[in-house]
């Protein structure tokens, strides 16, 4: 048997055995590694290049960037924001049928943005609006599909630790420009997942809000904009080269301080809590890292990205069947594997196939995100469905039926931005970052 077949079977029949006993991810990545490093090195030499890929894989500057932007989250979810910005989308959603719940996706959208975590922003806006939307009577299994649906757009709009990571994984793809690339399609999706929504509210018959008055609206925009300018500050500072995204997110960790403490709604003492929180993130994102580093040193050294390669190859050498098995790969391994993981171990595999058929490094990891932000609302393992269900106070099996018009009409977006990479390229065309 070839040894690139051999070790890819090794590799991924160890690697789903862990998964399905229980064995957390990261630790089921490192056991598989080493199993498959020690069937293809001397014993000496498989440990010695894996833990050396290990420490190689987390000694990165731009690395650090992403514990402070899950520490910037972590403050703006007990911070108070995420009440002014629900006042600033009522406001811009007020007139719509079913203003609630597409204030809910503007929500998202905007804290999405801000945190850069569909889990902070699914239980922040999510548990903001969940009793708001029961006391006017709409479903709790409707409004649980559209935080739901909604909350991954922060992955998508920067900053987005997810597209660091991303960058990192793909050999130094700029940060910059996934940055940019990103608003487009998380913009695209909070649309579509609006339209659902109107399309439901209207069948329902769920009422607008009532006017807004211009002064009061105003004053909602003008509560907003401190909220709002940590977008400008860190997106614009990185963009326009003012400072590296490392630099960003130490500046968004000390905005987001300073704001909350201004709002008087973040005590000295919970910032304890936070860090603590903070720590124990940074630590598991930081494992998986490492061991992500070492399988991909593993998978390259025996060859199983080029056999992959080949065999996908081997199927059609027509681009769109290729870009379809893939995404219906990444749709499939998003059910049950989570975001990070999901793009540490499949970039490698899938970017150079994608740069074999043509597609920008920038436009794939754009789509691979996509792909697996689906997947987070899927179950089983789909952990913005849970948190969904949860501050909803509804069962995942009631919330199932409604979420599918949202994963249809999400799936066609997909499918637009494979199949059209304007999409994805024109913003950093356009600001001469591509």
């Amino acid at each position: 048997m070839d040894v690139a077949i051999q070790s890819a079977l090794i590799l991924f029949i160890t690697f789903l055995v862990q998964l399905g006993i229980g064995i957390p991810i990261s630790i089921s990545i490192g056991i598989s590694t080493l199993i498959t490093g020690l069937s293809a090195l001397p014993a000496d030499l498989a440990i010695f290049s894996i833990v050396q890929n290990m420490i190689g894989g987390v000694d990165s500057f731009s690395l650090l960037a992403v514990p402070l932007f899950v520490l910037a989250g972590n403050i703006m979810n007990n911070g108070g924001i995420a009440r002014r910005l629900v006042d600033f989308s009522k406001v811009i959603a007020g007139r719509l049928p079913g203003y609630l719940a597409h204030t809910n996706v503007l929500g998202n959208m905007l804290f999405g943005s801000l945190s850069g975590s569909a889990v902070a922003s699914a239980a922040a806006i999510g548990g903001t609006m969940a009793p708001i939307q029961k006391d006017e009577g709409y479903e709790a299994s409707f409004a649980a599909a559209v935080n739901i649906a909604s909350s991954p757009t922060g992955m998508l709009i920067p900053p987005s630790g997810v597209l660091i990571l991303y960058s990192l994984v793909s050999g130094g793809v700029s940060i910059s420009a996934l940055f940019i690339a990103g608003y487009i399609p998380g913009i695209l999706m909070g649309l579509a997942t609006m339209v659902i929504a109107y399309i439901y509210a209207k069948k329902k018959n769920y009422p607008v809000a009532d006017r807004v008055s211009f002064k009061e609206g105003i004053g909602s925009f003008f509560r907003a904009i401190p909220s709002l300018m940590l977008i400008v500050v860190v997106i614009g500072g990185i963009v326009f080269g003012v400072f590296t995204a490392t630099e960003g997110a130490g500046i968004a960790v000390v905005y987001t301080l300073g704001l909350s403490l201004l709002y008087k709604s973040l005590r000295w003492k919970d910032i304890r809590e936070i860090l603590l929180k903070t720590g124990v993130t940074t630590g598991i994102i930081m494992f998986l890292v490492a061991a992500s580093s070492a399988m991909s040193y593993v998978m390259a050294f025996t060859g199983i990205p080029q056999a992959i390669s080949t065999g996908i190859m081997s199927v059609s050498e027509n681009p769109i069947i290729i870009l379809l098995i893939m995404n219906i790969t990444l749709l499939i391994v998003g059910t049950f594997m989570d975001l990070t993981p999901a793009v540490l171990i499949f970039t490698p595999i899938f970017l150079p196939i994608a740069t074999q058929l043509g597609l920008h490094p920038v436009h794939f990891g754009i789509v691979l995100v996509f792909n697996l932000c689906i997947g987070i609302m899927t179950p089983p393992v789909g952990s913005v469905l849970f948190i969904g269900c949860s501050v909803a106070e509804v069962s995942i099996e009631k919330v199932i039926k409604p979420l599918i018009p949202f994963f249809i009409a999400l799936i066609g977006i997909l499918l637009l931005l494979t199949y059209v990479p304007a999409i994805s390229l024109f913003l950093p065309r356009l600001f001469g970052l591509i």
